[in-house]
C-alpha cells in the first residue's frame, strides 16, 4: 500500500511539515506495511508560502519591513520560476504572529510592510506576484499594501490620510498618482482560503475582527471605514469589491486589491496544488491521508483538507482526515469527501494541553490507524471506500 501523506498546518501547533512528518512516523510504528510520501500543503494560509517556495525549488530573499504596528523587522519572500515569480507571504510583514496578544489592535494594524515585500519583489524584476493572506493581524482592505506602493488616500479637505483603519470613514478621495507604475506590468495572484465577502455579516470585520482583538465597537468602526473605502473605490473605478468572493480573506486585502491592482483572487490550495503537481503524487496513491486542527463545515468552503479530498475522490482514492477537533454531528457533505475522520485528541483534554501534544496525538493516532489498515488487510486487499466506513471516530 501505498499512502500519500497531505495535510494542512493545525494552527498554533505545528506547520504542514511536521504534522506529515509526524503522521508518517506513526504509520512506520504500526503493523502495517506500506510506502508512505509525505506532501504537505497550503491552503493560502500562514506558511503555504514556505511550502511553495520549496516544492518550486525557489531562492529566499531578505528586505527591511514594517510590522502591524510600523516597528522594523527583516521579513523574507522568495522567488521561482528563474526569477520571474515572487511568492511572499503577508504575515511575514503583516501577521498575527508578531504581535504579542495585548497588541493586537485590528483598528490601527496596516499591511503596509507587505507593501513593502511587494516593492522589494518589483526591485528583482519579477513579472508575477503570488501573495498568500492567511494569518494577518489587519482589517485594513489592504490600504496599508496600497500606500507602500504609492496610492494616497485624502479626506474631504485634501489632507492625507494616516491609512490607519478607524480613520478610513473619513476617506473622500484616491490619488493614484503616485501608484508604482510596474505594477501596471506584473499579474497580482492572491491565494485564499476562506469565500468570505468584504462587508456584512460574514464580512472581514465582523467575522475576523474580534479574532485580531476587535472590540463590538471596534468592528462597527471597521465595518464603516471598509464600506466608504468600497464606496470610493466604486466611485472611482465603477469596481465593485463589497461583495466579491474571497474579498474578505486577510481584513479585506483580496477585494482592495482587486480594486486598485487588478489582483485575481483565487482558491488557495486548488492554486497551490496545481503549481506543486500534486496529481502526479496523487496517481500513484492507494490512500490519501489529510487534516487540518479542525475539520467542520467550514472545512467545505476552501481549505486545505478539502482541496486534497476533492481530488482524491475524483480519482476513486479513498480519504483519511485527522484533526484536533471534530463535530460529532453527521453531514453529508463532509461524508462526500472524507471517507474516515478522527479526532486526535481526548475531548475531555484543555484546548492548550491539546495544543502542546499535538505531535504525538498524531503519531500514535496514525500508530492505531496503520494497525487498524493492517487487520482489515488481513481480510481484503488494499483499502478502497468501501472498506473503509465513513464515519467519525474520537483517540482513546
Amino acid at each position: 500500500m501505498h499512502i500519500l501523506i497531505a495535510p494542512n498546518a493545525f494552527k498554533h501547533a505545528l506547520d504542514a511539515a511536521a504534522v506529515a512528518e509526524a503522521i508518517r512516523g506513526g504509520l512506520r510504528q504500526s503493523k502495517l506495511r506500506c510506502t508512505t510520501e509525505c506532501f504537505p500543503v497550503g491552503d493560502g494560509g500562514d506558511g503555504t508560502a514556505k511550502l511553495l517556495i520549496k516544492k518550486c525549488g525557489g531562492k529566499y530573499f531578505t528586505a527591511k519591513v514594517r510590522d502591524p504596528l510600523g516597528r522594523k523587522i527583516s521579513a523574507t519572500f522568495g522567488l521561482i520560476d528563474q526569477g520571474k515569480t515572487a511568492v511572499i507571504e503577508l504575515a511575514n510583514a503583516s501577521g498575527l504572529r508578531l504581535l504579542h496578544k495585548g497588541e493586537f489592535n485590528p483598528r490601527r494594524a496596516s499591511t503596509f510592510g507587505t507593501g513593502e515585500l511587494i516593492k522589494s519583489a518589483l526591485d528583482k524584476n519579477v513579472r508575477k506576484i503570488i501573495l498568500g493572506v492567511g494569518g494577518s493581524a489587519t482589517v485594513d482592505g489592504g490600504v496599508g499594501i496600497l500606500q507602500a506602493l504609492g496610492v494616497r488616500f485624502l479626506d474631504a479637505g485634501g489632507a492625507i490620510l494616516s491609512g490607519r483603519p478607524e480613520e478610513l470613514i473619513h476617506l473622500e478621495s484616491l490619488d493614484l498618482s503616485g501608484l508604482d507604475k510596474r505594477m501596471a506590468h506584473c499579474t497580482l495572484i492572491i491565494l485564499c482560503d476562506v469565500e468570505n465577502p468584504l462587508l456584512g455579516k460574514r464580512g472581514a470585520a465582523k467575522v475576523f475582527g474580534p479574532q485580531k482583538g476587535a472590540t463590538p465597537a471596534a468592528v462597527k468602526k471597521l465595518e464603516a471605514g471598509l464600506k466608504r473605502f468600497s464606496d470610493i473605490i466604486f466611485r472611482q473605478t465603477g469596481k465593485k469589491i463589497a461583495s466579491m468572493k474571497h474579498g474578505g480573506a486577510a481584513g479585506g486585502v483580496p477585494a482592495g486589491l482587486h480594486g486598485l491592482l487588478n489582483a485575481k483572487s483565487v482558491n488557495g490550495i486548488g492554486h497551490f496544488l496545481d503549481m506543486a503537481h500534486f496529481d502526479a503524487a496523487l496517481r500513484k496513491a492507494d490512500l490519501v491521508i489529510t487534516g487540518e486542527g479542525s475539520i467542520d463545515e467550514q472545512t467545505l468552503h476552501g481549505k486545505g483538507p478539502f482541496g486534497v479530498a476533492l481530488r482524491a475522490k475524483r480519482g476513486g482514492i479513498p480519504v483519511i482526515g485527522l484533526s484536533g477537533k471534530i463535530s460529532m454531528s453527521r453531514n453529508s457533505c463532509l461524508e462526500r469527501y472524507f471517507d474516515l475522520l478522527v479526532s486526535i485528541s481526548n475531548p475531555a483534554m484543555k484546548l492548550e494541553a491539546a495544543i502542546r501534544r499535538t505531535a504525538p496525538n498524531l503519531r500514535r493516532t496514525a500508530m492505531e490507524l496503520g494497525n487498524s489498515l493492517a487487520a482489515k488487510n488481513s481480510e481484503t486487499d488494499l483499502p478502497s471506500s468501501k472498506s473503509l466506513p465513513i464515519g467519525r471516530t474520537r483517540a482513546k
